[in-house]
């Protein structure tokens, strides 16, 4: 894997995610709707949500695009960075892991 870079300002992340068609997502992973939402990245096609999708209980899994400042206040809450592949000419890598900040 190429050199990575931490990222926490809000404006850095979302100029990384938008050079790369990003949009920020949550997906709530617990058993009871709303109760324990994860953060993510969504890419591409993948950020296409279909409108004509059948209902489904909120927690049926999946993911949900969010607007940036809800995404943020949970990423600021859980003090969490944002490490991405550093840019090399040529290539816009979609690599990326959510880290605790370091203390």
């Amino acid at each position: 894997m190429a050199d990575t870079i931490m990222l926490t300002d809000h404006e850095a992340i979302r100029s990384w995610a938008a050079s790369r068609a990003g949009f920020p997502a949550i997906v709530d992973v617990s058993p009871e709707t709303g109760t324990q939402a994860m953060l993510r990245l969504v890419f591409g096609q993948h950020a296409y949500q279909d409108q004509d999708q059948a209902e489904r209980p909120a927690n049926a899994g999946g993911y949900e695009l969010v607007e940036w400042d809800e995404w943020f206040k949970l990423f600021d809450e859980r003090q969490l960075a944002l490490v991405v592949a550093k840019d090399e000419p040529g290539r816009r890598e979609q690599f990326h892991e959510f880290v605790r900040c370091p203390a």
